[in-house]
């Protein structure tokens, strides 16, 4: 337990490394995976990304985010195990009702502050907010000055991602008719990033997987370079894992400002939205109070 007694919460869908939460005592909240036989799954807990992928030929499931009473659930036991203050870390409001939830389940903990912060991202880009969000506690940030804090990290935190087939992201109802038309015509792979309010919107179109590869090295080096020292993540599903090495050399070849570069997993519920075939890249700003 940190000195300030402020215990930080997320969602799975931030992917916010299993060692990293275990070791600050991140408590993840799980989003669910369900499927129209009605069984459901907690994502991360009792079904993986590769158990989701397996079944993919089959049915593609829809997802959910943490019911009211499980968000409720994670603030009183953080409560009962000593805390007296909460951080709730959520993916971006503009893709799902996480945040808004938490908003409503803060404001009626009696006794017990809580701050829900909205990334205005997704997966890695989330998940690096939360690492930051850890920091500032265990700096001894005060509880008052952590919201506009970490409002400045979520605006200066960018993720790029490119997927093979943009059918899953169409059918989840996370891209609009007109971003799926484009990438259905002349093998163009846009490259996707969160637009300010969290949208999914496109940042680039590339022809081909490999352009779209390069194009997302492209994109996060000129982040990168707009910064003093730069913390950049990769995101690679399953099948696309070989992807991790070469993506983290040319980053590295490019940029002289890197102070870490860090690896994500794709969570099972954000392999839903994404099908099996996606890489990503997040950039963050490493110069911060």
């Amino acid at each position: 337990m940190n000195d300030q007694r402020i215990a930080v919460i997320t969602d799975s869908g931030t992917d916010t490394p299993a060692e990293f939460c275990k070791e600050h005592d991140v408590r993840v909240m799980p989003l669910h995976i369900n499927y129209s036989d009605g069984s459901a799954f907690q994502s991360g807990v009792d079904i993986t990304a590769d158990e989701v992928t397996r079944r993919l030929d089959k049915e593609i499931p829809t997802t959910s985010l943490p019911s009211p009473h499980q968000i409720q659930q994670a603030l009183e036991q953080a409560k009962a195990d000593g805390y007296q203050r909460a951080v709730v870390v959520t993916i971006a409001s503009a893709l799902s009702a996480t945040n808004q939830t938490a908003h409503m389940i803060a404001s009626q903990m009696e006794d017990f502050p809580t701050l829900v912060v909205d990334t205005r991202s997704i997966g890695m880009v989330a998940g690096m907010v939360v690492e930051r969000a850890v920091e500032m506690v265990e700096k001894g940030v005060p509880f008052e000055e952590l919201e506009a804090r970490l409002d400045t990290v979520a605006k200066q935190s960018d993720v790029f991602f490119a997927v093979k087939s943009l059918d899953f992201l169409y059918k989840g109802g996370r891209i609009n008719g007109h971003i799926y038309r484009i990438g259905s015509v002349l093998n163009i792979k846009p490259v996707l990033t969160c637009d300010d309010d969290g949208y999914y919107t496109i940042a680039k179109k590339a022809r081909g997987w490999d352009r779209a590869l390069d194009t997302m090295v492209d994109l996060v080096c000129k982040k990168a370079r707009a910064y003093k020292r730069a913390r950049l993540a990769i995101c690679c599903s399953t099948a696309t894992s070989a992807l991790y090495k070469p993506l983290e050399d040319r980053l590295r070849d490019a940029l002289d400002n890197i102070e870490s570069v860090q690896r994500h997993d794709l969570s099972a519920d954000l392999l839903v939205h994404t099908g099996p075939d996606m890489a990503g890249l997040g950039v963050q700003n490493a110069e911060f109070d």
